[in-house]
């Protein structure tokens, strides 16, 4: 059980950390970041704001980041997202692995650092790479 409501994200292109999204779980286990899932204001009342449920952690930088990209490097896995939660006994566990990802746009747009653009750039470099 963790001692606060929320999950990380952890978001890897070449097999490389690219950011980590923290994930508000307080209403529940709903962890896709994507604008496709996102329910906007549908379940607000007027004129609240909810707080961000996926929100980019500024300068996360955690020892199981070294484990993971070291089990995406012998999987041969370029791209993830791999989710990770704490106990509270401080042990962290890695508990699902994307191979594929999803990117918020409002949390990147906050954060001013973008998946997408991460992802075309690594796949640009791998196309040009190819065609040498």
């Amino acid at each position: 059980e963790a001692p606060q409501p929320f999950i990380t994200r952890c978001e890897f292109i070449g097999g490389k950390f690219v950011y980590a999204v923290r994930v508000d779980t307080s209403e529940g286990f709903e962890l896709c970041p994507a604008d496709a899932c996102s329910i906007e204001d549908q379940f607000c009342p007027v004129g609240e704001t909810p707080p961000a449920k996926f929100e980019i952690v500024e300068g996360f930088t955690h020892p199981i980041l070294a484990q993971l990209e070291a089990f995406l490097a012998a999987n041969e896995i370029a791209v993830a997202g791999i989710e990770i939660i704490e106990d509270r006994d401080g042990n962290v566990y890695a508990y699902d692995v994307n191979t594929n990802t999803n990117y918020n746009s409002d949390a990147e747009a906050k954060a001013g650092t973008y998946g997408m653009l991460e992802l075309a750039t690594f796949l640009g470099d791998a196309l040009h790479a190819k065609t040498k």
